[in-house]
């Protein structure tokens, strides 16, 4: 199973590794990072991942997954990676986003008339996409799969091994990884927080735009 991250720079790290840790744990997964330009791509925290090969190269994956950024300007911006998720999208079993990277797939005409999901300061921007928000933190409309912001991705990757290996497998990737969170706060939603929270926190997403 040929499994393709799509990187960019700016990108946030956390909706590429959370899931990339999960489903590299499937049975006979083939991994790539890969981006419209191979080599360094820098995070928006910083961090420095390697795209290992340019997506023109890869034509077929079964599943293709779009991380999201602070900053979506620039993959929104980036025609060669929308003409690509356009391509490939046809034979894909699974195509996937986290975040924001929901708009890129809005940008590349996917979400059309579909139910989809972002992070929730982006959410009422699928609009834009024809797509219908959706407040779940995973969605499932079809072959697309779009996760809520950041840490959601870990659970679209959870779900997506479900319905491609069982739940069994599902649970003991989810064993080994031992994903049980138990936050210290109640705050990783808009509805749980407080509303000086919610500010503050609103702030600082668009001040990194």
């Amino acid at each position: 199973m040929e499994i393709v991250f799509a990187l960019y720079d700016d990108m946030t790290a956390l909706d590429l590794v959370g899931p990339y840790q999960v489903l590299a744990m499937l049975p006979d997964a083939r991994v790539s990072l890969a981006a419209t330009t191979p080599g360094r791509k820098r995070t928006d925290s910083g961090m420095a991942i390697e795209a290992e090969v340019a997506l023109r190269d890869l034509t077929a994956p079964d599943i293709v997954v779009v991380p999201g950024t602070g900053r979506p300007q620039s993959p929104l911006a980036d025609a060669s990676l929308l003409e690509w998720l356009r391509a490939v999208h046809g034979g894909t079993t699974w195509t996937a986003s986290v975040c924001t990277g929901s708009l890129v797939l809005g940008a590349a005409g996917l979400l059309e008339g579909r139910r989809a999901t972002s992070h929730w300061l982006a959410l009422e921007a699928l609009r834009g996409f024809g797509a219908e928000p959706v407040g779940d933190r995973v969605v499932f409309d079809g072959r697309i799969v779009t996760a809520a912001g950041v840490s959601s991705g870990i659970d679209m990757a959870l779900a997506l091994v479900g319905r491609i290996a069982g739940a069994e497998t599902a649970q003991v990737i989810q064993l080994v990884i031992e994903y049980d969170p138990q936050p210290p706060f109640d705050a990783g939603a808009p509805g749980k927080a407080t509303p000086q929270v919610v500010a503050r926190a609103t702030q600082v997403l668009q001040a990194a735009l």
